[in-house]
């Protein structure tokens, strides 16, 4: 495992694809530097720049320039969300890799729960959006139903309480990264696909409140009508994988409890 020369603390490398995101990136890098830097956490941010057709390569290689923890990906696959990730995913060099929005809709303040936790032993924490605890500004409607929707499926599916699987905002640590591969999803999916391997197979993992934001510039790049059919086949391979595998890939030990 990789860490910080500068302090024995674990490297954190927080993944971010952008696809036209150059209105956002400027705020979403501002704001996770700031709250890390002051919370002492070692960090890199591999930024993944997804076939951008806006300033998003511009700003990012200017960020860069100014701060060389920042680096620049080009994602080197076709367009989609999975992709870029997958991109960011086989170069990061910490410790553990969060995978955080380009719209700041994701909280920075949580990124240090996460990254806390995974130096308590998890090998993946989750956030969900979705409990008492934790806040949510302008989701819109029909994407909230259809939201519910899919993870209620899921759970009843796997038989798992976990009520966010879809959450693209999750920490990793290494080991439960090189445990789920091959990543095989393209687009959003893979949003599934990262945790559900991770439950499937066994590693030690937990959950917390997170907050979301909804964006302030631009649009967003999820379409259920594109998605809808990926999320199915990602679902239903990994439900036979569980069901039929034989616990070929597990890691021969049960999640740790959930946080309360």
């Amino acid at each position: 495992m990789i860490t910080s020369s500068a302090s024995s603390k674990p490297l954190l490398s927080v993944v971010i694809p952008a696809h036209n995101e150059g209105k956002n990136l400027s705020a979403t890098l501002q704001k996770i530097v700031e709250v890390l830097d002051h919370a002492a956490v070692p960090l890199e941010i591999v930024l993944v720049n997804d076939h951008s057709k806006d300033d998003t390569s511009k700003v990012i290689s200017e960020m860069s320039q100014k701060d060389s923890r920042i680096k620049l990906i080009e994602n080197k696959y076709p367009h989609g969300y999975g992709y870029a990730v997958r991109s960011g995913l086989e170069v990061f060099t910490g410790d553990a890799a969060v995978i955080v929005m380009a719209d700041s809709s994701d909280d920075p303040g949580d990124i240090i729960k996460y990254y806390n936790l995974i130096r308590e032993g998890y090998e993946c924490v989750f956030g969900t959006r979705f409990c008492r605890e934790a806040k949510v500004t302008n989701y819109p409607f029909h994407k909230l139903s259809l939201n519910r929707l899919g993870n209620f499926f899921i759970q009843a599916l796997f038989w798992e309480s976990y009520n966010d699987i879809s959450n693209a905002f999750k920490c990793y640590s290494r080991k439960a990264i090189e445990g789920m591969s091959p990543l095989i999803s393209c687009h959003f999916n893979l949003t599934v696909e990262m945790p559900l391997k991770a439950i499937i197979r066994g590693h030690k993992w937990t959950v917390i409140p997170t907050n979301w934001y909804g964006r302030v510039a631009g649009i967003s790049k999820w379409n259920i009508k594109e998605m809808g059919s990926r999320y199915l086949f990602i679902v239903l391979y990994l439900w036979l994988e569980k069901l039929l595998s034989k616990n070929d890939y597990h890691r021969n030990f049960q999640p740790l409890r959930e946080k309360s």
